[in-house]
């Protein structure tokens, strides 16, 4: 099984339902292991656990009509050898139908006995009626043909309609199901763009320059484990999303300043605050998992950077975000549903509920205050999340300047990508706009 691209995309999706993980991680532990060891089996598998997951919504609209029993019922193993099944009948070119079914028996043989003719009997039903499949009517049910046709769950596309009209939930919803590229940040501290470009291109890797981001690469073909690439081992590049990499850009830092990145992670953003001090003045990256310190701590000293100091900190913590002292600039990169990162992380749209959405919004309220008290007079603090929904975003900010009247809004500088602001001056991205994650930043300053 080790070396079966559809029986391991089956258990790692059934490990992404059971634990409530990442697909990323727990596929580059398996990747990493060597297993497939078939560079095409590899991006096989790699195709297989994302496009399942994207389509999850679709592929089970699809199931439930193709059992004839209480699809409820039906056990997560065999639905999980479906949907990988039905995935590359729809939408792997290259696969012919029979052979997605005749795979698909193999592996219900080996991870669910007995079942295997169920997953036959139901995926001979899917093939007869999926070419003419009914879909909710678009015009008298609009959340429900976008929920179904684009694979989102149906509140989520409800709540999308009531902010941005169903044509614009549409293109997003789409955009959300595209593959993304792989965007790179180059460490600039040891290596110009151009020089990386060169390199790349030597090394027969086909890679351009990344539109939004100075310091962004984009990679065309990447490897099917592009983590275990030499110049991220040696910490020349850094995988991060082009607008991920126009926040630190936004906050602007500038060299010689003492910096606080609150909720620092695992270092994607402090390393590039600190290319952009050109390694001078002070960073420190504060974050409540001390695993995560641990694995920034190991980047900064592989990307060669001498300002950055590490500090465990909980940033819901009055007391203990006051302790890290008077900040120049101050980083509130701040925890949030995640779901402009759609793209790549589909899960989250499963795993996801209203009840924890709306959680969300009291955490980064408290955060952002405790943040707010860490900025000097004059200082500037810069809110971002990784998501498009105006609770985390517009909503926090505006509930934020109620409350601290020393704070105002300030337009990004003038070197700043234009088409990433909004008319209110607030940084925006969409993956149908943009063709980047979708990000949120709110830059304000302290008068006094």
């Amino acid at each position: 099984m080790k070396d079966n691209p559809r029986a391991l995309a089956v258990c790692i999706l059934a490990r992404v339902d059971d634990e409530k993980a990442f697909a990323e991680p727990l596929l580059d532990s398996v990747l990493a292991a060597g297993h497939p060891a078939d560079e095409a089996d590899r991006g096989l598998l790699t195709f297989l656990v994302y496009g399942a997951l994207r389509m999850r919504g679709f592929l089970d609209f699809l199931i439930d009509r193709s059992y004839h029993g209480e699809p409820a019922k039906l056990e997560p193993v065999v639905r999980n050898v479906l949907r990988v099944a039905l995935y590359q009948i729809r939408f792997a070119e290259r696969i012919p139908a029979y052979a997605a079914v005749n795979e698909a028996v193999a592996t219900a043989k080996r991870l669910a006995p007995g079942r295997d003719k169920l997953v036959n009997a139901i995926l001979r039903n899917a093939l007869r009626g999926c070419t003419d499949v009914e879909l909710p009517d678009r015009g008298a049910d609009p959340a429900g043909h976008i929920s179904i046709a684009h694979s989102h769950p149906r509140w989520l596309v409800e709540r999308w309609i009531a902010g941005f009209g169903a044509e614009e939930t549409e293109a997003l919803c789409r955009a959300d199901n595209e593959i993304p590229p792989l965007a790179l940040r180059v460490n600039t501290l040891r290596i110009s763009r151009d020089e990386m470009l060169a390199r790349l291109a030597c090394a027969g890797l086909e890679a351009r320059a990344a539109a939004w981001s100075p310091d962004g690469i984009i990679l065309a073909k990447p490897p099917a484990a592009p983590r275990g690439m030499t110049e991220i081992a040696e910490g020349l590049l850094f995988i991060q999303d082009e607008a991920s990499q126009l926040v630190s850009r936004l906050l602007a830092p500038r060299r010689g300043e003492r910096v606080l990145d609150l909720c620092a992670g695992t270092g994607g953003k402090t390393t590039h605050l600190a290319a952009l001090m050109e390694d001078g003045g002070e960073i420190v990256a504060a974050d409540i998992q001390q695993a995560k310190l641990a694995a920034l701590e190991s980047t900064v000293r592989r990307w060669g950077i001498s300002i950055v100091r590490t500090a465990l900190a909980d940033a819901t913590d009055p007391a203990g975000t006051a302790a890290l002292g008077s900040f120049d600039r101050v980083l509130v990169d701040a925890p949030c549903s995640g779901l402009g990162t759609l793209r790549r992380n589909p899960e989250i749209r499963w795993h996801l509920t209203e009840q924890r959405l709306a959680g969300f919004a009291s955490l980064q309220g408290r955060i952002l205050a405790n943040a707010a008290a860490c900025v000097r007079p004059g200082g500037v603090l810069l809110y971002s999340t990784c998501s498009v929904m105006a609770e985390e975003n517009d909503g926090v900010v505006t509930a934020f300047l109620q409350t601290h009247r020393d704070f105002s809004p300030v337009r990004p500088a003038a070197d700043f990508p234009a088409g990433a602001v909004d008319e209110t001056g607030a940084f925006r991205t969409f993956p149908h706009r943009q063709g980047t994650d979708g990000f949120f930043g709110a830059l304000l300053i302290r008068r006094r």
